[in-house]
């Protein structure tokens, strides 16, 4: 399952492939931005590089990494920055376990389908700890909890999404399995089936629920999965190796990673006018703005205003993992404890 088109496709369907060294080209930071600081120290003038292997090319929500690299974030940390542009989660999974990458910015499920499988993980840091998937239907079809789904017919992005896997997440809250509706791989973000009624529930994430607004779709009800479990949509994942052996470098990366993240919470204007020159879906300023406040608010909760950003909650990580056994998307026991650590984190 490491291949799976993940939660945001549009974006990635919108962007024009790109080189996996975009951020290495030079733009000019946002106005109103603080200045880029100087190298400091021998660090800065030996920047170490960390492959950094994305689910997708560089897109807008992205904003914070932009801004850490343009006000020298990285460069304070001695790190010079390499983004791996991918086809999902599953990917990003792929190149740390094949040493092209030295973390991943990846979902959880695919993490999780590794562990299964063997794989030996650290998830270091909680980059959205909010789950950003829905189910959506219009309003005409009277959708407006879980066991309305049965006997329906539910699109999905593609049965390797996270679009699915949340989707058996939402039914088994009603009492309901994938047999008690028809499943329908309808492609990323393709909202056409919905409003055609060849589908009568759309599987999708907030940022594909907002363009598609945007491009007419019209009153609907929204099922949130995160009422039903709040699986973290994104973490920076390592090997245990990586994890073992190179915790210094990747508390600097962490640290000037938050420093954007913190930045982009504080000034979204400037983010999105910053995305423009750096995301393969960056021109729209207006739409960027708007996907960037959507993956702010994402971003934070009540475990990061208490234990800073990028935070685990472990007894939702219990709940995540339990409910992938039970689903029968995994075969095999994790104990969160010994995969999710906040360890890194809370010393920056």
């Amino acid at each position: 399952m490491g291949g799976s088109i993940t939660r945001r496709g549009l974006l990635r369907g919108l962007a024009m492939t790109v080189g996996g060294s975009l951020l290495a080209g030079c733009a000019q930071a946002p106005p109103g931005a603080p200045a880029p600081s100087a190298p400091a120290g021998p660090a800065a003038a030996s920047a170490e590089k960390v492959r950094m292997a994305s689910w997708s090319q560089p897109i807008a929500e992205q904003a914070n990494l932009y801004a850490a690299r343009e006000l020298g974030w990285f460069r304070e940390e001695g790190i010079e920055l390499e983004y791996i542009p991918g086809a999902g989660g599953g990917d990003a999974i792929k190149h740390i376990l094949a040493g092209n990458a030295d973390l991943a910015f990846a979902n959880l499920e695919p993490m999780f389908f590794a562990l299964d499988q063997g794989s030996k993980l650290r998830a270091v840091y909680n980059i959205y700890p909010e789950n950003v998937f829905n189910v959506i239907a219009l309003k005409r079809q009277g959708v407006t909890r879980a066991a309305d789904l049965k006997g329906r017919k539910v699109g999905v992005y593609s049965r390797a999404s996270g679009t699915y896997h949340n989707l058996l997440v939402v039914l088994r809250s009603a009492g309901l399995g994938e047999g008690d509706v028809e499943v329908i791989a309808t492609g990323v973000n393709n909202f056409g089936a919905l409003l055609q009624g060849q589908v009568d529930a759309q599987a999708a994430t907030d940022t594909g629920l907002f363009l598609a607004r945007e491009q007419g779709l019209g009153e609907v009800d929204v099922l949130w999965a995160r009422d039903v479990l709040n699986t973290p949509t994104d973490a920076f994942v390592v090997t245990e190796e990586a994890y073992a052996g190179r915790k210094e470098l990747l508390r600097r990366f962490l640290r000037a990673y938050k420093r954007g993240s913190q930045w982009m919470l504080d000034n979204p204007e400037q983010a999105a006018e910053l995305a423009r020159t750096h995301a393969t879906d960056g021109q729209d300023v207006a739409r960027s703005l708007e996907i960037i406040k959507l993956r702010n608010a994402a971003t934070v909760n009540d475990d990061t205003r208490r234990g800073g950003l990028g935070w685990f909650n472990l007894d939702v990580l219990r709940q995540v993992e339990q409910t992938l056994f039970e689903l029968s998307l995994t075969k095999n026991r994790v104990d969160v404890t010994q995969v999710f650590t906040n360890e890194l984190v809370q010393d920056l």
